[in-house]
């Protein structure tokens, strides 16, 4: 491109009048030259690439593969040579594969080797060396195919005429692949001579390009620097003029583009302002008669002070102020604060003005008129003093504060807390009482300040516990939308404040506060108190009314409930053994523990005593509920530790369920404590639901229970004896005295029946006292080596004169104290374990014998052998029964024997009904049988011919008549 190209491509741009397209035009050139070199200079690579591949990739891959053919000729070469020397069939075979495996790797690799050949003697030489090397396979093949009619002599004779041939190819294959090795080799030099070459010429064109490309830069940029940069200096001078006020200063005119454009722009920029200087001072000019009359209308005296303190302005109520009073203007701090310095004038304005407000802002003309005297300092050094007459102002501000006084006394002595707010939610009014109540410091409130502020300071306080000033606004906001009048709001240190809201006239609200705390609580415990219970806290039995009925109105709607009486096992037990704190602190657990089982939409209430009950709401089916139960008894069952008393106690469980069991709360109370009284027939610790025919057995029940509390009295009672036969001396030791019960009209009523319904009425005290006395006085008609075994129940020992009732039996019997055996079960041990060890060892120290019956069954904790001495182990008759039959039971009887006899205590095997059982417990050394094969129990009137009936022993014949009765 020549320099006269240049000039016509830059006249060129400047014709097209747009600074940006002339930029453009320039760019593009530059971007074309760019484009050109960099496109050249990339074919250059790209070519001298090939090249380079040609002579790298190509060359030594075709040397790389005719050199692995050369290998692969050489090792068929060992490979047949090995094969003329061996005759072993095998080896012969292997080695006629390898030479066909190398002879196919061979045809391979030169086939590779020709196809990356550079040049026509080197493809000429591959093909040769394929030739002889075929030729050389096919000799090979031949002089390995003997037949068969010449033997095996010949194949080793045909060998030697063929060597010389094979030998003759093998130097004419090693010849042409040295020969494609070097014809390959030398096409690479030539290759890479070329690269050289054409590298060498790129790069000197690209250095020739590089300088055209950088000398074209330099004019494009010459050309640019004279047709922008000085117009642009040309345009910032007059700019800066303008910028220091010179209205006047002349702007070139321009041209097209947009140089000529800001030109012309800056132009209309300095007329308009020079037309707004003008408009600014007409109106000023305007402003100052405006001012002027306002000023001389005024109803307040205005004075302007120079900075030397003479008088630069001053309309007539001014005048008439001055005059009345001269001293007005007098002030020495005023003129002090005017007398000013030039230098001092910068730093002492603000110290001036603030002195001069500091002064007495007010002033009694000698007429009586008050006047408020503003001042303000200009920015000269003078002063502005303004006279407003505030006579007026001045009296109501004083009927005013006499109002306010006698409010204040009001507000500081009211009970209640008072805050009053605007329509701008600013505080205008507030009290002593409202600090006291929220602990908000008195001066930390001052009027003006906004509602949310002031409740910012209660939540700093702490009055709102974890409630945030957004959960405050939220709670004020839902309390007015649905309602009016008060509110309670609970503060975080437990205090109850009823807040009254009310609106004013002008748009704001007065609120007030009052400390409800103990009005609350009262009500709330009295409310509380008369529908829960005092001790457990749970629901008495009026709430507990309520829920049902309110469950029966949700079960018309389709949901079903249930309702659970509960009553704990042996509570009368840990209540008269620990006492009654430790009772009270057991119901407080079973409580916890009831509630814990159930859901929230559930109630758990205490009917009295350790009677619980519980409505189960919103029940799918009985599985529900029965699910519930077996909770509820696994769960009061778990062992509880009551100021360091470890305690056990179950529970039985009575289910009734609506609708089916009733329709009202007293009926399904009334059918799931039938229940609950067939659970505790049924062996305690479970749960029943009702059935129509509970209600008929319990009213057997009760039936039995009144002709119980008579039976007594009418002499329906009578003792049966069973004997107790010792097996060491094979003679009758004794008899255990049995209640009977004789009905006039059940008959005879088994003594499972009665005696648990005895038991839990007390009944079981007077009954045991006559059961004593009556088997004392018929024992007294025995033999006095025959002792007598009476049964003590739990609840006999529950009575402090059972020691003054047996010996009474005995002083009025006079039966010997040696022959009387009190038998106890392991329940009697679960009371107040040391009051009875103690009175064990009373009856023990009267001479008494003392047996612990049903041993093995129960807790049978061996604490209670070693608390006290027994004289007899009962082996219960289950044990006795299988000890025949099974191993186990049989390994307990040992046990049992064996402990009783290392305590030297007695051992008693119970339910004895077969000779079969009989001689098991006398090869087990158990000292004493009783059961049926000894004989049934025998009124007293048949005692005298059971003794001698046993007299003679227990023979086989006795089985017999067992059997057959």
């Amino acid at each position: 491109m020549t320099f006269r190209s240049i000039t016509m491509f830059s006249r060129l741009a400047q014709a097209n009048g747009s600074i940006r397209t002339q930029i453009l035009i320039f760019c593009l050139a530059m971007s074309a030259i760019i484009v050109a070199l960099g496109g050249y200079a990339t074919l250059g690579i790209r070519h001298a690439g090939d090249l380079v591949a040609k002579t790298y990739d190509e060359s030594l891959m075709s040397i790389n593969y005719a050199r692995a053919a050369g290998a692969d000729f050489a090792a068929m070469r060992v490979a047949s040579a090995q094969r003329r020397m061996t005759k072993e069939p095998a080896i012969r075979a292997r080695l006629d594969d390898d030479i066909e495996r190398l002879a196919k790797s061979l045809s391979e690799d030169l086939t590779i080797a020709a196809e990356r050949s550079q040049s026509a003697r080197a493809a000429g030489a591959a093909a040769k060396v394929r030739e002889a090397a075929d030729a050389w396979v096919a000799l090979h093949h031949h002089g390995m195919e003997p037949s068969a009619e010449k033997g095996a002599n010949y194949e080793a004779n045909v060998w030697d005429p063929l060597t010389d041939q094979l030998d003759q190819l093998s130097r004419t294959v090693n010849q042409q692949v040295e020969l494609l090795v070097n014809y390959t080799a030398g096409d690479g030099f030539l290759f890479r001579q070329r690269a050289l070459s054409a590298i060498k010429r790129d790069l000197q064109f690209n250095v020739i390009g590089l300088s055209i490309a950088l000398a074209l830069s330099m004019v494009f940029s010459w050309l640019l620097l004279r047709r922008i940069i000085g117009p642009v200096a040309t345009a910032s001078r007059a700019a800066r003029k303008i910028a220091d006020g010179d209205l006047t200063v002349k702007i070139p005119e321009g041209g097209s583009d947009e140089l000529g454009t800001l030109l012309t722009a800056m132009a209309t920029m300095r007329n308009n302002i020079r037309a707004m200087v003008d408009r600014e001072v007409s109106q000023r000019r305007s402003a100052q008669a405006r001012l002027s009359d306002a000023l001389e209308n005024s109803r307040e005296g205005v004075v302007l002070l120079d900075r030397d303190g003479q008088i630069a302005l001053a309309n007539s109520r001014a005048s008439e102020f001055i005059g009345s009073a001269p001293q007005l203007l007098s002030s020495d701090l005023l003129r002090s604060a005017l007398v000013q310095g030039p230098a001092a004038k910068a730093t002492q304005v603000a110290e001036s003005a603030n002195s001069i407000q500091e002064l007495a802002s007010e002033a009694q003309l000698p007429d009586g008129r008050w006047l408020r005297v503003s001042r303000s300092p200009t920015q000269e050094g003078g002063v502005i003093v303004v006279f407003s007459d505030i006579t007026a102002l001045k009296q109501q501000k004083a009927e005013l504060h006499a109002t306010n006084l006698k409010l204040d006394a009001a507000l500081t002595h009211m009970s209640q807390g008072l805050c009053l707010y605007d329509s701008l939610a600013q505080l205008q009014v507030v009290n002593r009482r409202f600090c006291e109540i929220f602990n908000i410091m008195p001066e930390l409130l001052r009027p003006g300040m906004s509602f949310e502020d002031v409740l910012r300071l209660s939540v700093a306080a702490g009055n709102h516990g974890n409630q945030s000033l957004a959960d405050l606004l939220a709670e004020r906001e839902s309390f007015l939308a649905c309602q009016s009048g008060n509110y309670f709001q609970h503060l975080g240190d437990g205090r109850i404040v009823s807040i009254g809201h009310r609106s004013t006239s002008d748009g704001g609200w007065l609120i007030t506060c009052e400390d409800v705390t103990d009005k609350q609580r009262a009500q709330s415990q009295i409310a509380f108190m008369a529908r829960h219970d005092v001790l457990t806290k749970l629901p008495n039995r009026s709430l507990f009314a309520e829920r049902i009925e309110h469950a029966i109105a949700q079960a018309g709607r389709g949901s079903g409930f249930a309702v659970l009486c509960l009553d704990l096992d042996n509570f009368k037990q840990v209540n008269d053994t620990l006492g009654h704190p430790v009772g009270d602190a057991l119901l407080c657990a079973v409580a916890d523990r009831l509630s814990a089982c159930v859901r929230e939409v559930d109630t758990v209430a205490r009917l009295g005593g350790d009677e619980f009950a519980i409505i189960q709401a919103s029940i799918q089916n009985a599985g529900d509920t029965e699910r519930l139960a077996r909770r509820i008894v696994e769960q009061v069952a778990e062992p509880y530790d009551l100021n360091g008393h470890p305690v056990v106690v179950g529970c039985s469980v009575g289910i009734s369920v609506a609708p089916t069991d009733g329709a009202t709360g007293e009926k399904l109370l009334k059918n799931a404590d039938v229940a609950l009284y067939r659970a505790k027939a049924d062996g305690r610790a479970t749960w029943r639901f009702f059935e129509p025919a509970m209600d008929a057995s319990l009213q057997q029940r009760r039936a039995l229970e009144l002709d119980l509390r008579e039976a007594l009295d009418k002499e329906e009672f009578a003792l049966f004896y069973q004997p107790l036969y010792d097996l060491r001396r094979d003679r009758l030791s004794g008899f255990e005295a049995l209640l009977r019960w004789a009905h006039p009209e059940r008959g005879l009523v088994p003594p499972d029946q009665f005696i648990p319904i005895a038991e839990e009425t007390g009944l079981i005290s007077p009954i045991g006292q006559w059961v004593l006395n009556r088997a004392c006085e018929q024992a007294t008609m025995w033999p006095d080596e025959l002792k007598l075994a009476v049964n003590v129940s739990a609840a006999q020992f529950r009575n402090p004169r059972l020691i003054e009732i047996i010996a009474n039996a005995l002083a009025d019997s006079k039966l010997s104290p040696h022959r009387l055996e009190l038998e106890i079960t392991e329940s009697v041990l679960l009371m107040k374990s040391a009051e009875t060890i103690a009175t064990l060892h009373k009856l023990k120290a009267h001479g008494l014998r003392i047996a612990l019956d049903d041993f093995g069954t129960g807790y049978s904790s061996l604490s209670y052998l070693r608390g006290f001495p027994f004289d007899k182990l009962k082996i219960d008759k289950s044990f006795v029964r299988d000890a025949t039959a099974m191993t186990g039971s049989k390994l307990i009887v040992r046990s049992i024997i064996g402990l009783g006899k290392s305590l030297g205590m007695t051992t008693t095997a119970e339910g004895v009904e077969t000779m079969e059982q009989l001689n098991q417990m006398r090869a087990e050394g158990c000292d004493e049988a009783q059961g049926y094969l000894i004989s049934r129990p025998v009124p007293a009137t048949q005692v005298a011919s059971t003794i001698l009936a046993l007299s003679k022993g227990v023979k086989k014949d006795r089985w017999r008549n067992v059997i057959a009765s």
